[in-house]
């Protein structure tokens, strides 16, 4: 497992985290975050990549293949996502119009594609746990970009989720065997909390990124502190995620529809 946290070394444009052509730690993919100020410019072009550019906070306009977007983000946590995935051979133009911090992720696809804008109204969203399951611990919003479902042709899945203070996600543990990535990002930036993943515990903070290989992961949120973090996942070949989740066999009790009369309650009944 590896964390990172590069927020001392950010700087005005593209910030790599993991660069596939020399380590790609086992995720087989490029990620890195964006920081642009007001008439930044972006390009990207890649003869063997398709890429995602999601849009964590800002105001830019997207242009490819003579088409053109205009997004506006104030922030993940109150408004929802706009992403763009486009195929190989594709120029895709980022124009900012105010500070604005994308998450970008590529990796190699040789098969063109026309490229989708994913706008607020076609990313799914999910309100998880708010059912009262495990006793409220497991409230979040899952909103999915893109998938297997709705983009077969990608070797790649894209998504965020909204980790609400004090609360678990990715929960009860499980696992896969694609690669995953966890993105983090703070309502506040001293925000904090806690990852599980390959067998170690790590702490999570704003801008860090989480490589998830092998075994069961989770995460948390401090209490006090939101956390969106963007999870993205690279198909094996010829084995995608396709919702793929292996739950951990010793607390598969979690999944009861009884579960909260089988968890200690305070005598006092708070």
């Amino acid at each position: 497992m590896a964390y990172m946290n590069k927020n001392a070394e950010l700087k005005n444009g593209y910030n790599a985290y993991i660069d596939s052509s020399v380590d790609d730690m086992g995720t087989q993919m490029d990620v890195g975050l964006l920081l642009m100020e007001a008439g930044d410019t972006y390009v990207y072009e890649d003869a063997k990549k398709e890429v995602a550019i999601l849009l964590f906070s800002g105001s830019v306009t997207y242009e490819w293949d003579g088409k053109k977007v205009e997004a506006d983000r104030p922030d993940c946590f109150h408004h929802d996502a706009y992403c763009l995935l486009a195929g190989c051979g594709t120029k895709v133009t980022i124009t900012a119009k105010a500070h604005s911090e994308l998450y970008i992720q590529a990796t190699v696809n040789e098969t063109p594609y026309e490229a989708v804008m994913y706008t607020p109204d076609k990313v799914q969203v999910e309100h998880k746990g708010f059912g009262g399951e495990l006793m409220g611990c497991i409230k979040r919003d899952v909103r999915t970009c893109f998938d297997l479902d709705n983009a077969p042709y990608s070797n790649m899945v894209l998504g965020e989720v909204v980790n609400l203070p004090g609360k678990w996600s990715s929960y009860p543990p499980h696992h896969h065997p694609q690669p995953e990535c966890y993105f983090y990002r703070f309502d506040k930036p001293m925000g904090f909390g806690a990852g599980w993943g390959n067998g170690e515990i790590y702490e999570t903070h704003h801008n860090g990124l989480a490589i998830i290989t092998d075994k069961m992961h989770s995460q948390v949120t401090a209490p006090g502190y939101s956390c969106c973090y963007a999870w993205g996942i690279r198909h094996l070949p010829g084995n995608p995620w396709d919702k793929t989740r292996i739950d951990d066999e010793e607390h598969l009790w979690l999944l009861e529809d009884d579960a909260n009369d089988h968890i200690w309650h305070c005598p006092s009944g708070n």
